[in-house]
């Protein structure tokens, strides 16, 4: 199992720290790894943010092929149409894709193991000579605002009937898999304690006026305009932060009183942003994409021995002795105050020392085992 290389199909290295990088820098002392830079799910769009994100492709399929600074896989990038709807798009991207990868893979002295988190990759299944294929289902991006999301169910029921084996990271997407026909492995997100206990310095907020209530993530139509406007009404002082890139987010949002909307730091600053802050919230409507996801700013969040307030769903239910939960607007606010006023109680102190238990060096290693499991060649 160790030196079998590794063929994974993925967000951009490098540009957010997604649960696949996590599990990928792990296996890199082991395995040799080609990682792909695909080139998303999102509908193409005439504005500012489709417009950069486009400039950022081109400079990436120029390059081609690249070794990322170290320690990082090989990275691919192939050039791609950037639309899946019709037969002919996915036909077109499946040439682009298998003419990128042939040279890689011929070079190679056996096959790969292919990962992908993505189902447009579908097409692939067939026409490539990998060792196995493996589903990593991370989300239902066919729920995700702006994506396509019937040309992905389509090519992820394609996906799911012909993946060697599937991983998931939650019990929702465990159940919505079975729904498919197919069984798959748990394997929940990590964390890195030791990068979030760190003593680290603190990074400035320009100056906002304190309490700070903070949130970082993509911010978009998942969010909660509700909870965050009940919130700022009954804060007497302080500011909520959005932190991070926005994906067409409900305007209201940046209306109200009280919110601070930021861009992106950079991953390794996070910390400092976190000792910044007072409380640490997801404030996530109650959607089908949310009851779907795994945040890994979850357990980040806990890291940090912060205040946690984040809505009532799947994925936040199972900590609930580490955290406050909030069903409603009214509650949310009670909550985020209460920590404000209290800081973190003590049984919910102690309850997070389960985080020792889930380290992505932990997860990585059972990854491993789920991937590389009864490793035959597959038959074409």
């Amino acid at each position: 199992m160790r030196d079998s290389p590794l063929l994974v199909f993925a967000d951009d290295w490098g540009r957010h720290p997604s649960s696949a990088q996590h599990l990928t820098r792990r296996l890199l002392d082991w395995h040799p790894v080609a990682w792909v830079n695909t080139i998303g799910t999102r509908k193409p769009a005439w504005n500012w943010g489709t417009v950069c994100r486009g400039l950022e492709k081109l400079r990436h399929w120029s390059a081609a092929t690249a070794e990322a600074p170290s320690p990082a896989p090989w990275i691919v990038n192939p050039f791609m149409w950037p639309w899946f709807t019709a037969p002919w798009d996915r036909a077109l991207n499946r040439m682009l894709l298998c003419r990128a990868l042939k040279p890689l893979l011929d070079a190679w002295p056996e096959p790969p193991v292919a990962v992908t988190t993505l189902p447009i990759v579908a097409d692939l299944m067939d026409k490539l000579p990998v060792a196995k294929w493996v589903y990593y289902c991370v989300d239902d991006f066919a729920q995700w605002p702006g994506l396509d999301g019937e040309a992905l169910r389509r090519m992820e029921r394609d996906l799911v009937a012909r993946a060697d084996s599937i991983v998931a990271v939650s019990e929702t997407l465990q159940d919505r898999l079975s729904g498919m026909g197919r069984e798959s492995l748990l394997l929940t997100h990590g964390v890195d304690l030791d990068f979030w206990q760190a003593p680290t310095p603190c990074v400035r907020l320009d100056d906002l006026p304190r309490p700070l209530v903070l949130f970082w993530g993509v911010i978009d139509r998942r969010m909660d305009v509700s909870l965050v406007r009940r919130l700022a009404n009954d804060m007497t002082a302080g500011t909520i932060v959005f932190v991070g890139p926005r994906e067409q987010p409900d305007p209201e949002l940046a209306k109200l009183a009280r919110v601070a909307l930021l861009p992106a730091l950079p991953f390794e600053q996070l910390p400092g942003l976190a000792q910044c802050a007072d409380v640490l919230v997801m404030p996530y409507a109650d959607l089908p994409v949310t009851r779907a996801m795994q945040p890994l700013k979850l357990k980040e969040y806990l890291a940090t021995g912060k205040p946690v307030v984040v809505r009532d769903l799947p994925a936040t239910r199972g900590w609930h002795d580490c955290l406050d939960l909030a069903n409603s607007a009214a509650e949310f606010s009670l909550r985020v105050r209460a920590r404000l006023r209290d800081g973190v109680p003590d049984g919910q102190r102690l309850a997070r020392a389960r985080l020792a238990d889930e380290s992505w060096d932990t997860k990585a290693r059972a990854f491993e085992d789920a991937v590389f499991a009864s490793c035959e060649p597959r038959r074409r």
